[in-house]
C-alpha cells in the first residue's frame, strides 16, 4: 500500500486561508438565503499540503454518501445547494429544516462512528449564531485523535503526530476501503 498523498497541487497556508475566507462568505449568504434552515457544511480535514486528489476525492465522495444516508433516516427536507472541488479540497453545503441540535448530534455520530467519519468536518450553522455549533454547547464528546484515541485538538497542539504519520494512517484506512484485499469493496458499504 502507498500514499495517497503522491499527486495533487501542493497548497501553502495562504490558499488555505483565502479559502477558508471564501467558505465563511458563502456560508454567510446560504444562511441569509435560507435564514430558517440549519447549514450544514461539510470538508475532509486533511493534513499537509496536498488536500485533493482522486484518491481524497473518492474518500470525500464515499464519505458524503455515507452521510447522506444517515441523513435521510432522519429527514427527506434538505437540499445540496453548494459543492465545491478545488486543490484545497472539495467541500459540500446542505440546507435542512432539521433542528439544529439534530443535525449536530448527527453530525458528531457520523464523524466518531463511521470509519471514513473520522476524517470528515462536518459544521452544523444556523442564521442565529455567530459560530459553527460545537460539540460543548451540547455536552456532547470531544473528537478524539486518529492515531492515537487521544483528545484531537490536544495531538494537533502538541503536534504529537507528525503529517507524515497522519496521511500514512488515512492512507491505510483508504487501502481498507477501496483496494482489493484492503477490506470490503465500496459497493458493499
Amino acid at each position: 500500500m502507498g500514499s495517497i498523498f503522491q499527486t495533487g497541487e501542493p497548497q501553502v497556508i495562504n490558499d488555505v486561508l483565502q479559502n477558508r475566507d471564501q467558505r465563511v462568505a458563502l456560508q454567510q449568504h446560504l444562511l441569509s438565503r435560507f435564514p430558517k434552515h440549519t447549514l450544514i457544511a461539510i470538508k475532509l480535514n486533511v493534513p499537509g499540503p496536498i488536500k485533493n486528489n482522486a484518491q481524497l476525492r473518492r474518500l470525500f465522495e464515499t464519505g458524503v454518501a455515507r452521510f447522506y444516508e444517515q441523513l435521510k433516516t432522519l429527514t427527506r427536507d434538505f437540499q445540496t445547494v453548494a459543492q465545491w472541488d478545488k486543490p484545497t479540497g472539495n467541500e459540500l453545503f446542505i440546507t435542512t429544516t432539521l433542528a439544529p441540535v439534530t443535525t449536530k448530534k448527527l453530525a458528531v455520530s457520523f464523524e466518531d462512528h463511521d470509519t471514513l467519519g473520522r476524517l470528515f468536518d462536518v459544521d452544523v450553522l444556523t442564521a442565529d449564531q455567530q459560530r459553527a455549533l460545537s460539540r460543548s454547547d451540547f455536552s456532547m464528546p470531544v473528537r478524539k485523535c486518529l492515531i492515537c484515541n487521544r483528545i484531537a485538538k490536544d495531538c494537533a497542539r502538541s503536534r504529537r503526530h507528525s503529517v507524515t504519520d497522519l496521511q500514512t494512517k488515512i492512507s491505510e484506512l483508504y487501502a481498507t476501503e477501496f483496494e482489493p484485499g484492503g477490506g470490503p469493496e465500496p459497493w458493499l458499504n
